[in-house]
């Protein structure tokens, strides 16, 4: 990658990440980011900080630099969903984060998904017609959004580029800071960006080993979950007593 170049001098990128997110898929394409000139914000629906996962296990966390009732998409010239099996569906919840995506779509600016990034833009509803690469657990979500789904490392549709995980992270980085630099018609100087198939990639025979090996790997209950656990399921005994009761 060539950093001295500074493609994106000048260039102002959000990043829209929720705790739960996987933590080089934040990290690793903030920090190209910055080395290639631009000025980087890592947006989220709290402020402090924002939890990080490597695929199941806790890691790092992110300082937030604003929050979704803080920020504005006009104020930025790019954006960039990392993945995570928890921080794209929390942000999938939220009506700013929804609203936040659109205006960077609605005035076609470019957008970076990867992993479970593309979720937001199912649930903010622009998936329809567009091409897309995802984590395969979320392929029926895209296709069942309208979307056409690729079992590629890389695609550029438009104004937006996405990728399937952190195995892609490479070309992922690379795209990006090309698409970031010159807008969608960087489709023409991304040299692996070939025409893209009508029918969406079959569904995945299994999922990925590492992905499996890392869940069984998840700690088992502590003491403080186990009490926690113990009240909550005190309470909802509780709560269904005095729902019976009314029913009654």
């Amino acid at each position: 990658m060539d950093t001295k170049a500074k493609k994106l001098e000048g260039k102002r990128v959000a990043m829209l990440a929720a705790d739960g997110f996987e933590y080089i898929e934040l990290t690793l394409p903030r920090q190209a980011l910055r080395l290639a000139g631009a000025q980087v914000d890592v947006i989220s629906l709290h402020g402090g900080r924002i939890r990080g996962m490597a695929l199941t296990e806790p890691i790092g966390n992110v300082r937030v630099d604003r929050t979704l009732k803080e920020a504005n998409a006009d104020d930025y010239d790019a954006l960039l969903v990392p993945g995570g099996f928890i921080a794209p569906d929390l942000l999938r919840q939220s009506r700013l984060a929804r609203e936040f995506v659109r205006a960077f779509d609605a005035k076609q600016k470019p957008i970076a998904a990867l992993c479970h990034g593309p979720w937001l833009l199912v649930s903010a509803e622009l998936v329809s017609g567009r091409h897309l690469a995802s984590w395969p657990g979320i392929r029926d979500d895209i296709v069942h959004a309208g979307g056409t789904w690729h079992d590629e490392a890389l695609v550029l549709d438009q104004n937006w580029l996405s990728s399937r995980g952190p195995q892609d992270l490479s070309e992922f980085v690379r795209g990006t800071i090309e698409l970031f630099a010159t807008g969608p018609l960087s489709a023409e100087r991304v040299d692996y960006a070939s025409a893209l198939a009508v029918e969406s990639s079959p569904k995945a025979e299994r999922p990925y080993d590492l992905v499996v090996s890392a869940a069984r790997l998840i700690p088992g209950p502590t003491v403080r979950g186990l009490l926690a656990a113990a009240v909550g399921t005190a309470l909802g005994l509780l709560i269904a007593r005095r729902v019976s009761a009314l029913a009654a």
